[in-house]
């Protein structure tokens, strides 16, 4: 059975509407309900299409955040008292650093205000994801106002750049595999660079000859050529996000 079709422009919607709850309530516990709602989601609306495996490259993202957010709230920032977990060794800072300082006491209260902190940007950003893995950039160019279509253009080309790139990486792997080459290690990368990079300029200049063949930036009039419509399901997950913004 096919997913549903959305319009573009309901998915992104609705995740700003998350993004603004999560940054209103300003909690950890809401911003990971969020982020299993979201990823709920995703799981059951996503497709085949390259740019579907956004959230899950965003979700590993954040995970990286996370830890760096918490390993740099535990080494370096302002001091929190309370129950001490672990003494670290202290470095001096200049007199111009007051307040700051690098080692020390790491508390418990420390450790936890960096991890909610992080949780809290990355539930954000992966809020943007979810809009990303779920529209297409190609759909939502087409209903973007004419004022905003050259940007809209350049926001297209540069959100689908990175799915492309992966999908293209691991067709480059699994053709490396299946010819019996190693695919690991510092030597290998170069067999994977360079069709990497005569695919990506291939399909540059194929982008190019396509938007020109087709008039891009030629004719300001928009064409009513299979308009996408506003239907109430559009509005019924517009209203449930709407509905969060207002009860948190």
């Amino acid at each position: 059975m096919t997913k549903r079709s959305f319009h573009p422009l309901t998915w992104w919607i609705f995740s700003l509407t998350i993004a603004a709850a999560i940054a209103r309530v300003n909690s950890p516990w809401f911003a990971l309900c969020a982020v299993g709602v979201m990823s709920v989601i995703v799981a059951t609306q996503k497709t085949d299409a390259p740019w579907s495996s956004s959230f899950n490259s965003a979700m590993k993202l954040a995970m990286w955040i996370i830890g760096i957010r918490a390993l740099i709230g535990v080494l370096i920032g302002v001091p929190i008292p309370g129950t001490v977990i672990v003494r670290l060794p202290i470095v001096q800072l200049p007199h111009w650093m007051p307040g700051i300082r690098i080692g020390g006491d790491v508390t418990l209260q420390r450790l936890t205000s960096s991890l909610s902190e992080g949780v809290i940007i990355c539930s954000i950003i992966l809020s943007f994801a979810l809009a990303s893995s779920l529209t297409s950039p190609h759909r939502l160019l087409r209903v973007l106002p004419i004022y905003l279509y050259e940007f809209g253009i350049s926001i297209v080309i540069a959100t689908s750049v990175v799915p492309h790139i992966v999908a293209s990486f691991s067709r480059i792997k699994m053709a490396q595999r299946l010819r019996g080459q190693k695919t690991t290690g510092l030597r290998s990368f170069k067999r994977v660079a360079i069709p990497l990079l005569e695919e990506s300029l291939a399909r540059a200049l194929d982008l190019a000859a396509s938007m020109d063949s087709r008039g891009y930036g030629i004719n300001k009039k928009r064409s009513r050529y299979r308009p996408i419509h506003w239907r109430k399901i559009d509005t019924a997950i517009v209203v449930a996000g709407l509905l969060v913004v207002g009860l948190s």
